[in-house]
């Protein structure tokens, strides 16, 4: 009888995506006060709380600001932020190299630690689901984000990528950083997140 053996991913690295222009709802998100930190701090804080390193990607014009407020971690530039968030994930594979990661992008706040848990430990590219609806963060495989830096930068990476979903039970997983009214809505249910 022969035995499979399935290897799995250990992340333990997570990408912060930070680098969009946030032009409907015209600030930087990253920069959100959430209470007494920003938003980046708190997601950052959350990713370290599960043992993750954090790369972020960020733009020019953000990268200072965001290198005084997480002094401790890798600040990546993506100097073609308008290409979208592939790019962005390019940039920031690039700077960990070929590792399996977490992608995270910063206005999709509402995983839990449990989440980020279930993903770190996949054993393949996976995404958690709550009512049938993916969500973020993303692990990706070494294979994946090989894949990924051979593409594109304009190609949407739903159109690169198929993930494994992992059924989670996060209340606020769709939370989703857009307008003025996510943001109430964010501190609104903060202290649940």
């Amino acid at each position: 009888m022969a035995l499979t053996i399935m290897m799995m991913m250990e992340i333990d690295r997570a990408i912060i995506l930070a680098a969009g222009s946030s032009s409907r709802l015209g600030r930087p998100k990253a920069l959100i006060q959430v209470g007494e930190i920003t938003l980046i701090e708190m997601i950052a804080s959350r990713l370290e709380e599960v043992g993750l390193s954090v790369t972020i990607v960020t733009r020019k014009e953000l990268a200072d600001r965001i290198r005084l407020l997480l002094p401790e971690h890798h600040v990546v530039v993506n100097l073609e932020p308008e290409k979208g968030r592939t790019g962005s994930v390019q940039c920031g594979l690039e700077s960990v190299g070929k590792i399996p990661v977490l992608i995270v992008p910063i206005d999709r706040p509402g995983f839990s630690v449990q989440t980020l848990h279930k993903l770190c430990h996949s054993e393949v590219t996976a995404c958690p689901v709550k009512d049938g609806k993916g969500g973020h963060p993303l692990a990706l495989s070494i294979e994946d984000s090989n894949n990924i830096l051979n593409e594109n930068p304009n190609q949407p990476l739903r159109s690169l990528i198929s993930p494994s979903r992992i059924e989670v039970d996060d209340p606020y997983l769709h939370l989703n950083i857009d307008m003025e009214e996510d943001v109430e809505h964010l501190l609104k249910v903060v202290d649940d997140l």
